[in-house]
């Protein structure tokens, strides 16, 4: 099977029209209608049913689909995987981070990748879990670390267990909840301040309910939320708020003192469980070697 055929099927299914699809193939639409028949001829049936001005995939076209696209990229990232070794270079690598890893690596990341390694092409994303996996999906990621509560097992991921990290709620120094509970700080006590934090998933608001009650449940509790942690911990430095998230990700303020991890009655013991997760069957980059040693050694310490 000619992996030409696949690729044209490919562009086809993408922009459901023959023109855009030869279009953006730099071809003629004469030319692309006799590939989809030959790939068509080769698998004993029509991939498209051409209704009027419309394209529609067939029950064929459909189950073809995702098995042409994998082939199709397996084959492109096999020949950029061999032209790399073959020139001695480690090409480049797109990783997504969630939001208490984003806090923690990013910037180390790049200072790290500019130090040692200054010709790769390094390219970070923030965003969603869900966003980030629909982009390693589709292949705009190679990898993603997040924190694996957010993520529904699949198949098509694997997903290496990095570290165990601890979560709790913290606020500045001078905050006025501690001068009111100089001992352990009642959970009720929080509430009447702003909680900042990120979107948690639903394994971490049972065990806030199972610990809090409901009122604790943060689709009630959260009033500040974004993906940047860092924004939230700058809120937090500077206002009533109270940040509800990993730990790690406010390390520094913690460690000098401007930051303080509340003691809640009763204590919380929620943790993050972080994980690098890449597409299950994908070649694997030169590159990714170092980021996954760098990850673990960085959460690690």
């Amino acid at each position: 099977m000619n992996l030409k055929h696949l690729a044209h099927w490919l562009a086809l299914a993408e922009t459901g029209s023959f023109s855009r699809a030869a279009e953006k193939l730099h071809i003629t639409q004469s030319a692309l209608s006799r590939s989809i028949h030959v790939l068509e001829e080769e698998l004993g049936g029509p991939l498209v049913d051409r209704v009027g001005k419309k394209n529609e995939m067939t029950p064929l076209g459909l189950s073809v689909l995702e098995r042409a696209r994998r082939i199709v990229h397996e084959a492109q990232e096999l020949k950029q995987g061999a032209a790399l070794l073959q020139q001695g270079g480690m090409g480049k690598l797109r990783v997504g981070l969630g939001s208490g890893p984003g806090a923690m690596l990013m910037t180390p990341w790049l200072q790290y990748m500019a130090e040692h390694h200054p010709l790769v092409q390094v390219t970070v994303s923030r965003g969603s879990t869900e966003l980030q996996l629909m982009q390693l999906r589709e292949r705009q990621l190679d990898a993603l670390v997040v924190d694996v509560r957010r993520v529904a097992a699949a198949t098509d991921l694997n997903m290496a267990h990095i570290v165990e990290m601890r979560a709790g709620f913290v606020c500045r120094k001078d905050h006025p909840i501690l001068s009111l509970h100089p001992g352990k700080v009642p959970f009720d006590a929080v509430l009447a301040y702003p909680v900042a934090s990120t979107p948690l998933s639903q394994e971490v608001a049972r065990i806030l309910v199972d610990h809090y009650g409901p009122r604790a449940n943060p689709a009630q509790m959260t009033t500040l939320q974004c993906e940047e942690i860092a924004s939230l911990i700058d809120v937090v430095q500077q206002t009533d708020a109270i940040y509800l998230g990993i730990l790690g990700a406010a390390r520094r303020g913690l460690a000098d003192g401007s930051l303080v991890e509340l003691a809640l009655d009763p204590l919380f013991s929620g943790e993050a469980r972080l994980a690098l997760v890449t597409l299950a069957g994908r070649t694997e980059l030169p590159i990714m070697a170092v980021f996954r040693a760098f990850v673990s050694s960085r959460l690690g310490d």
